[in-house]
């Protein structure tokens, strides 16, 4: 063993014996720098930016609306999160007239997607980045009323409070009561199409139910449309019906 182990070696020293030598370059020690508020500015470079950063500033502080109320995300019910839904499924629907499609029945939308709230008051473009900073599409996935079950049960065992439009969902103590479309109870054979995110449409936040579904793609970004619609409207009436009905909830956390 100690023989073979002495060949190795002995062969190893005569291959790199063979290789020709290179010098090594010089080693330059550099210091980290960390990027941080104490970090001077380039002033050649802000005065590159300037025009840009003065025009984007312009941009993200113009006013689009208003509200009268806090808009939040808060509770079964949100006011942020119903308008936002309501806005989803108007956005889808007027895409499938406009393409010569079906009629969109529902929206489900995620409420963690919803990153902040808008304060009363003037309501500006920046918060609409602020409240939907990604780049979410919104896609239409049809789906039978049998396929649709899933998405009953998916509240009913989460009692969480994504927002919902065109759905009325209603449980008593973790167990299930009604559930609606379109004020009307689901048929098991009929065809329904729900808009939602391609986030969702792919089973984020657990909802594995949408991957049995067809998904079509609108091209639209949820922020677009949001923008769009707040503009459209000068004053902002959040919508106050309920939509979710959770009685006797188990203890479960909203976001």
């Amino acid at each position: 063993m100690k023989l073979k182990f002495s060949l190795a070696v002995l062969a190893l020293l005569v291959i790199s014996g063979c290789r020709t030598v290179r010098p090594m370059t010089a080693v330059h020690i550099q210091e980290n720098i960390s990027i941080n508020a104490n970090l001077s500015e380039d002033p050649e470079f802000v005065k590159v930016i300037a025009p840009y950063k003065k025009e984007l500033e312009s941009k993200m502080n113009t006013k689009i609306s208003y509200t009268s109320v806090d808009l939040t995300k808060q509770g079964d019910n949100s006011n942020l999160g119903n308008l936002l839904a309501d806005f989803t499924l108007q956005g889808a629907e007027e895409w499938a007239k406009k393409n010569g499609k079906y009629s969109v029945d529902a929206a489900v939308i995620n409420v963690g997607g919803i990153r902040s709230m808008i304060g009363k008051g003037d309501i500006l473009t920046r918060h609409i980045y602020e409240v939907m900073p990604f780049e979410n599409e919104i896609v239409i996935v049809k789906m039978s009323g049998k396929q649709l079950q899933g998405l009953y049960d998916y509240y009913t065992a989460t009692q969480k409070n994504n927002p919902v439009a065109g759905l009325r969902i209603e449980t008593d103590a973790g167990k299930p009561v009604k559930f609606q479309i379109g004020g009307k109870p689901v048929v098991l054979n009929q065809i329904y199409y729900i808009a939602t995110s391609d986030y969702l449409s792919t089973g984020g936040d657990q909802m594995d139910f949408f991957k049995s579904g067809e998904i079509i793609s609108t091209g639209i970004k949820m922020r677009d449309l949001f923008l769009e619609k707040f503009a459209d409207v000068p004053q902002i009436h959040a919508p106050t019906d309920i939509r979710l009905i959770f009685k006797n909830k188990p203890n479960k956390s909203n976001e």
